[in-house]
């Protein structure tokens, strides 16, 4: 369509499986989405669908597939500096305080102390820690450190943020409160975000659309679109509209969900017999 912008991340007819010839898994089978410039995207799915193989593979942690991910025209084959990742277990340095775990990537790129301190005071107040610099992981809670974890990713300024389940080890309440700082980043920012999750009220609270995977070998069994008002907060939780689409959504995950558990269940019985 004419004016149109073009996907910021395109993944095509991505394929990967893990093994050799004689005994192999098909983790995930052509798997194809865009994510538009600003555009915040779940992808969600029951545990075994590949979705941490996608992140592996978007984020260049992970060769040997078939198919294409591209930031805008270009190919990408390994690591791109245009993608920034959170990751599930929250990855600060325990040695360092607040302040200097932020500003790690500008120190690695040889920015001046002042310059990349100033630069990382913006983000830490945009993550909402202003007061917490000199703070080291210990001394702060597990949202906080991985709010820090973000500030850092944020600092280097990717054209998209890629998130792997990075509120996974967080109570339910403040997973609501953090959802709400990152969708406040996100406007904020018109940052191109791509969220891997299992949680539906997390895909959901954040989300301009959902990409819905089904069980091994994952491939994609719906889109859904999110209309739901901007900005949003975690108030809308309590809303008819959103408990419509968790319920749509856990619909189509149910009968996924259930093919998984069948799935541990027939391998737990075999290696039983095989005790």
């Amino acid at each position: 369509m004419s004016g149109e912008k073009q996907a910021a991340l395109v993944v095509e007819n991505v394929s990967k499986r893990f093994g050799d010839a004689e005994e192999s898994v098909l983790a995930c089978d052509r798997v194809s989405f865009e994510v538009k410039p600003g555009e915040f995207v779940a992808v969600i799915g029951p545990s075994g669908c590949g979705k941490s193989t996608l992140f592996n593979i978007i984020g260049g942690l992970l060769g040997d597939y078939e198919g294409a991910v591209r930031v805008g025209d270009v190919r990408i084959d390994g690591p791109h500096p245009s993608i920034g990742m959170v990751f599930q277990e929250e990855s600060t340095f325990p040695w360092r305080n607040v302040i200097d775990n932020v500003a790690f990537p500008l120190e690695l790129r040889g920015v001046d102390k002042l310059q990349r301190e100033e630069k990382a005071r913006h983000f830490i107040d945009l993550v909402g820690l202003d007061g917490f610099e000199k703070r080291y992981p210990s001394q702060l809670s597990g949202g906080m450190k991985q709010r820090v974890s973000i500030a850092r990713t944020l600092i280097s300024q990717p054209e998209i943020l890629l998130m792997d389940e990075p509120f996974a080890s967080l109570d339910e309440q403040t997973r609501l409160l953090l959802g709400d700082k990152i969708t406040q980043i996100q406007q904020q920012l018109k940052q191109t975000t791509l969220l891997i999750t299992h949680n539906l009220t997390e895909a959901v609270q954040l989300a301009d659309r959902i990409v819905v995977m089904t069980y091994r070998p994952g491939c994609i069994k719906r889109i859904v679109n999110i209309d739901l008002p901007r900005p949003r907060t975690s108030d809308v939780v309590g809303s008819d509209a959103f408990g419509h689409y968790v319920a749509e959504i856990w619909n189509d995950l149910r009968e996924e969900a259930s093919r998984g558990m069948q799935d541990s269940e027939a391998i737990a019985r075999a290696d039983r017999r095989r005790v």
